[in-house]
């Protein structure tokens, strides 16, 4: 029996020891893989190739440190991050290097026009902009009247921007759009991409809408003034690179009022 006894208490202080070894070693891996998941990120290789950023991650808690050459890459290195599996939070300790526009400034007005162009698939996103007092001008090739038509738009409708005059000349030619059919994006960078837009464009600016993606599917919820309000956000939405489907759970502040009246 005594024997018995002595064989348990060790099983059991080996099973502890094993349990105490194995928990940091799980962490280990699993801030091995947010920080290789980051590297490896969409955006990480296409957008902020240039910026020297540096990821760290402990216990889930992810670090960036370094510098950025605009400030939108300092929001979009912490929205793709806090999207991947496994991190709790985000300390976003970038730097954006050499001196950055004013707010609402011309050259801010550009910047953020150009970041907006460059996340939608179907406008091109070697589109030269300038801007002087608010105004927007476009210059380059459209493959389409539609094109041009399109990228008028979403310049006219970021936060900021007073009118558009569109110089884009329209080029008839069979290369193909921005849009890449066998481009794998990984869901972080849709999600960290349809966030930035949200917040550029002027009508969706002040939404607070919530954003998950699964698999190239964004499924969006909050809240939308009225129904046109939210078609808008899908339309926005579903012409980001990467994105599959839209699946739209937002709710209309008028039909909440119908509801509340039954």
């Amino acid at each position: 029996m005594k024997m018995k006894a002595m064989y348990s208490v060790t099983l059991l202080v080996a099973a502890v020891v094993l349990l105490l070894i194995s928990v940091p070693v799980h962490a280990s891996t699993m801030d091995d893989l947010i920080q290789t998941s980051a590297e490896k990120s969409y955006v990480f290789k296409t957008y902020l190739k240039d910026d020297d950023i540096k990821i760290q991650s402990k216990d889930g808690v992810v670090s960036l440190t370094g510098t950025v050459s605009e400030e939108s890459h300092k929001s979009l290195a912490q929205e793709t991050v806090a999207g991947l599996p496994g991190v709790e939070r985000v300390d976003n300790r970038l730097e954006v290097k050499g001196d950055y526009p004013a707010e609402k400034s011309d050259a801010w007005l550009s910047a953020k026009v150009k970041t907006t162009l460059l996340f939608h698939q179907n406008v091109s996103a070697m589109t030269e902009v300038s801007t002087k007092d608010g105004i927007v001008t476009l210059k380059g090739d459209a493959t389409s009247q539609a094109q041009k038509d399109l990228t008028t738009e979403y310049a006219r409708d970021v936060e900021g921007v007073k009118d558009v005059w569109n110089d884009m000349r329209v080029v008839n030619t069979s290369e193909k759009s921005d849009r890449t059919l066998g481009e794998k994006i990984d869901d972080a960078s849709i999600t960290a991409q349809v966030k930035m837009v949200l917040l550029f464009h002027r009508s969706t600016s002040a939404l607070n809408t919530k954003v998950t993606t699964k698999s190239g599917v964004v499924t969006l919820s909050g809240e939308a003034r009225n129904a046109a309000e939210k078609d808008l956000v899908s339309k926005l939405v579903h012409d980001i690179k990467g994105v599959k489907t839209v699946e739209n759970e937002m709710t209309v502040k008028s039909d909440m009022k119908v509801e509340e009246r039954k």
